[in-house]
């Protein structure tokens, strides 16, 4: 039986900053299945994921020591490999953001509670980067239009737009996906 050595997370951190091999490898290990699943909520393909999630941790040890210990570690390793994402879809320009006006309807929002998390996830996967990436800005990630405006180099109209466009489409595909579903029973 293995006998795991338990560290306090501020502790693991200290060691880490000062290239502590073991040290990052145990925070490498606690965060990245999380950190992953981040990745893969950008980027479909779990390959490009995992380098992704590789990238964004060798960013997280390169600036380990500008870690203030102000907030949670894992919030601000999240914010890297967001950001890491971001870059990444960036670079290869699959982000299309069109600055299209939009107008709010009404209607009712779908109820997941019987959806699995794959199929949730096949949902988000099918949207158009652009939308798929606001989308998880907003509903995932928590951040205002405000904050997508300018993590995106997008006006907020465009953020809300965007969001507006990536609902009613999860909309329509969950609404296409349950009517197969039923269809086959």
């Amino acid at each position: 039986m293995k006998i795991i050595k338990l560290q306090s997370e501020k502790s693991l951190i200290k060691k880490a900053i000062d290239n502590n091999r073991e040290a990052q490898k145990q925070l490498f290990d606690q965060h990245s299945p999380k950190m992953l699943g981040v990745c893969r909520q950008y980027v479909k393909d779990l390959h490009h994921a995992e380098d992704l999630l590789l990238q964004g941790f060798f960013k997280v040890f390169k600036n380990l020591d500008k870690f203030n210990f102000d907030g949670s570690f894992e919030g601000w390793i999240r914010r890297i490999m967001v950001n890491t994402c971001i870059s990444y879809l960036r670079k290869k320009k699959v982000i299309n953001l069109s600055d299209d006006d939009y107008v709010f309807d009404n209607e009712a929002t779908v109820n997941l509670e019987n959806t699995s998390v794959e199929d949730i996830q096949k949902l988000i996967d099918s949207l158009p980067e652009g939308y798929k990436m606001v989308f998880n800005l907003f509903a995932i990630e928590g951040y205002k239009h405000s904050e997508i405006a300018k993590k995106l180099s997008i006006s907020e109209s465009t953020s809300k737009s965007q969001l507006f466009k990536a609902r009613k489409l999860l909309q329509q595909n969950y609404n296409k996906m349950n009517t197969i579903i039923h269809e086959n029973k």
